[in-house]
């Protein structure tokens, strides 16, 4: 009976793809619950069930080995433990079997539901470790049902949720329709894995191209960049790592085959597929395709292109309500800015006339913080000759007290000379005579001028 217990194990864990581990552990947890639940105990019980006992459940009990017993059902005494077990210490924990004769059917009617449970839990997390590698990936499923305009895709092991807004516009979803979807995240939840899938994302294009192009799946030819409007049209842009490979041509496929294949998946979507180009004015005239560019004038600094084109060639080159416009921009990260020759010759006029207006205008607001007051330059040029004029004055009469003390000094030494020595301009005398004269007429000197007359020269 057990061996086929086993067996059928062992066919559920194939036909499931959980491993027998994950089971044997499910089973041991739900049996010592049922275990603990039709005993009432609360001590501590290990199951073991597997190969090793020939399919045979095994319930063990553990207590703790103590001194003093306090809780019979989690301690056990040293004397009784060493009485079964002789090396067990203190603090060991004390094992014995206590599985009832009847707990096969006990725990075959308790366990049950636990292990269903664990069953449905162990698949979830299959189910999510699997699709959780594949996010960004594409996945081919089969239309099982919808509910409130939520279309539920079979995808095998698992159910995926294709929302409104992931639905192609005017795309109609039958039942039994299969379907390639896009997987855009994958979430847990209580009640398994939600899988959602996209039929507009760009990376859908994109992963039916790597699908029907060997080329792109190999890495010799790269898909650079993809612009989609969901059911109306697309743009691709595609380079050759291989300059004997045309990547256009690698993709349109002989007789358009690949592209068809793709264009009749997404239900009719036209696909455009352009050269990718480093020149970012060549891409740009690419990814307006199939408008004939004339010219592109491209702005770094703002990254917008001013692409011109003939009459005959703006209203395509725009696209029905601005489509080609928009996926080319799209495409190209870039701006896109599209005029004829005259427009353009306008735009370069008006713009070089407000070119020249703020040229003027830099230049006058230059001049306008450089500017000298020009009052105040003739203030201070009339302070500065003001102030010479003064300082000139007094230089003058300064040099003119200074020659008025120089003569009086002059005077003063003439007169004290004089005052030293006597005429000596008179008619000589006999010498008794002069020497009687000299001694009645000698002169006694000003003590008070010749304080003055040095003075004088002291300040000179």
């Amino acid at each position: 009976m057990n061996y086929d217990l086993m067996q059928a194990l062992h066919e559920l864990t194939q036909d499931r793809g959980i491993s027998m581990q994950v089971l044997q552990e499910a089973i041991e947890a739900a049996i010592a619950s049922a275990y603990k639940r039709h005993y009432s105990t609360t001590g501590n019980i290990r199951v073991e069930f597997g190969d090793k006992h020939g399919g045979d459940i095994k319930v063990y009990s553990l207590r703790q080995v103590v001194e003093e017993v306090t809780n019979p059902q989690l301690e056990i005494s040293l004397e009784e433990a060493r009485a079964v077990k002789p090396s067990i210490n203190v603090g060991d924990y004390f094992e014995e079997e206590v599985t009832p004769k009847d707990f096969g059917r006990i725990a075959a009617q308790t366990a049950k539901q636990v292990v269903i449970q664990r069953i449905r839990e162990a698949e979830r997390d299959l189910v999510y470790d699997e699709f959780i590698e594949r996010v960004d990936d594409i996945v081919t499923g089969v239309v099982q049902r919808i509910e409130k305009r939520n279309v539920f895709i079979d995808l095998g092991r698992a159910e995926g949720i294709l929302p409104p807004s992931e639905q192609i516009p005017n795309e109609r979803y039958a039942h039994g329709d299969r379907l390639k979807t896009y997987i855009v995240s994958v979430n847990k939840t209580t009640k398994g894995p939600v899988i959602t899938l996209s039929r507009t994302n760009p990376g859908l294009l994109k992963r039916l191209f790597e699908l029907e192009v060997p080329e792109i799946f190999d890495g010799i030819v790269e898909l650079k960049s993809v612009a989609r409007e969901p059911g109306y049209r697309s743009k691709i842009a595609v380079y050759s790592h291989d300059r004997n490979v045309d990547p256009v041509g690698a993709c349109v496929g002989q007789r358009g085959s690949r592209v068809q294949t793709i264009v009749n998946e997404l239900r009719g979507e036209k696909i455009d597929i352009v050269q990718w180009d480093p020149d970012i004015g060549k891409f740009v005239a690419n990814a307006l395709s199939p408008a004939k560019v004339e010219a592109v004038y491209p702005k770094y600094d703002e990254k917008v292109a001013r692409v011109v084109v003939n009459e005959d060639q703006l209203s395509l080159a725009i696209g029905r309500e601005g489509q080609n416009a928009r996926l080319a921009a799209k495409l190209t990260g870039w701006k896109i800015d599209i005029k004829t020759w005259e427009q353009m010759q306008d735009i370069l006029a008006q713009e070089a006339e407000e070119e020249k207006a703020r040229a003027a205008e830099a230049a006058a607001q230059k001049a306008k913080e450089t500017e000298i007051d020009t009052s105040l330059l003739d203030e201070m040029v009339a302070q500065i000759i003001a102030d010479t004029v003064e300082e000139s004055k007094e230089g003058k009469a300064k040099k003119t007290k200074k020659k008025e003390k120089e003569t009086k000094v002059l005077r003063n030494l003439e007169d004290l000379r004089v005052l030293v020595e006597g005429e000596s301009a008179e008619p000589a005398e006999p010498a008794e005579e002069k020497s009687k004269q000299k001694e009645e007429t000698t002169p006694t000197i000003d003590s008070d001028l010749l304080d003055d007359a040095l003075a004088d020269l002291l300040d000179i």
